[in-house]
């Protein structure tokens, strides 16, 4: 066959080899089947797990989050202390909510920890700028009222999948003291998921058709142009299955944090896509389980 002749867009890629690299349904057949699984298993968890539904934490009507407390000890009715285990979910800043992500919880509370599931708005409703200024007003919320669930504000750790991990990656860029009156590390851990971290080539994506960022939001909200700001330690993770860029954003990511001197570990999950990755996260025996608990002490 003769070599494509189409101009590049960004590094090799022509612009549908670049559009095909941020569309998931390229390369993950079996999306709807696992995504509608979240909805299902998350419902379930929720009917099991004691919990605490739509806490306010901001202003907006969408600015709430779904508190799964960690499990009395035995012989106590506390568990004051308990870490707290934060979660932003995914679905490309347009799609989902905290409601489609409650089954990573189990993992969290089953090993003594709380779960916290948040949730904001989606585009279009707003831009990413202010979803990054919701997430940050969560974070800020859990450490103001950790006391109210038995969980400890200087044990937060912090998760995200896809777009969730974009929102968590910007998010650990915050100048917490400044902002917040927060300590610097307020955040003692990230594990990012399958997520992005330069805005740059999503912006020459088709993704452009609902991402819309100003040359300087675009350097704003891209975590791996700013690696000085990052206080804590943070593990990249990506599936073996996931699209081209899904997998070279994170390994891209981990060169400029270790070369900045920052704690960072690079993990890929064998055999599976975008969305399996995820599911991962609420089986504590999978690596993706470990990996969560590992960083919080808990494994």
């Amino acid at each position: 066959m003769p070599a494509d002749s189409s101009p590049k867009v960004y590094l090799d890629y022509t612009q549908a080899e670049l559009d095909a690299a941020y569309d998931q349904k390229v390369w993950a057949p079996n999306r709807e089947e696992i995504v509608a699984w979240y909805g299902e298993e998350s419902a379930k968890v929720r009917a099991r797990l004691a919990h605490r539904r739509s806490v306010p934490y901001g202003p907006n009507e969408d600015e709430t989050l779904d508190i799964f407390p960690a499990k009395p000890k035995v012989g106590s009715e506390s568990t004051f202390g308990a870490p707290i285990h934060v979660h932003i979910h995914g679905g490309r800043w347009t799609l989902f909510s905290k409601d489609e992500e409650s089954f990573i919880a189990p993992t969290f509370v089953s090993a003594d920890a709380a779960c916290v599931v948040i949730d904001f708005s989606n585009i279009p409703k707003v831009r990413i700028p202010e979803m990054v200024s919701q997430v940050k007003r969560a974070v800020a919320w859990i450490h103001a009222n950790a006391a109210s669930f038995s969980g400890d504000p200087d044990r937060i750790h912090l998760s995200g999948h896809s777009s969730g991990s974009h929102l968590a990656g910007v998010a650990l860029l915050t100048d917490w003291p400044k902002e917040f009156g927060l300590p610097a590390d307020v955040v003692k851990s990230a594990l990012l998921l399958s997520g992005m971290y330069d805005m740059r080539p999503v912006i020459l994506s088709a993704r452009s058709s609902y991402v819309k960022l100003s040359g300087a939001e675009i350097i704003e909200l891209s975590a791996i142009l700013q690696p000085e700001k990052l206080n804590a330690p943070v593990t990249l993770v990506y599936g073996e299955k996931e699209t081209p860029e899904f997998r070279r954003q994170p390994k891209a990511f981990a060169e400029v944090l270790a070369a900045a001197g920052k704690p960072v570990r690079l993990v890929e999950i064998p055999g599976v896509n975008h969305f399996e990755v995820l599911r991962q996260l609420g089986e504590p025996e999978s690596e993706v389980g470990r990996l969560a608990l590992g960083l919080m002490s808990l494994s």
